[in-house]
């Protein structure tokens, strides 16, 4: 069978050995999304996303890097990008 579209970027990332690929998943359709609010102690749940957007998120990867341009040169290397999609690059909260 042939290796995933992600397989060589990944490999490039960990050759690299600045960058650490900590873990990431693909996400299902946002079809199969449940949306839930609280209103008045009472939870509502809505099928769907709750975002109005055409684009969507399909998936996130959480990498370990020195700085914002390891950061940039990571994302810019990843597959959805090169075939013409978006990826965000978002710090995670420290606690």
């Amino acid at each position: 069978s042939a290796e995933p579209c992600w397989m060589p970027w990944f490999r490039e990332m960990t050759a690299r050995g600045t960058v650490g690929l900590l873990g990431g998943a693909q996400l299902q359709p946002a079809s199969t999304a449940t949306t839930i609010a609280v209103s008045d102690g009472e939870v509502l749940l809505t099928d769907g996303p709750f975002a109005e957007t055409k684009e969507q998120i399909l998936g996130y990867d959480v990498i370990d890097v020195a700085d914002l341009d390891e950061a940039v040169y990571v994302a810019s290397r990843h597959p959805v990008a090169t075939s013409g999609g978006r990826v965000e690059i978002r710090p995670i909260m420290e606690s």
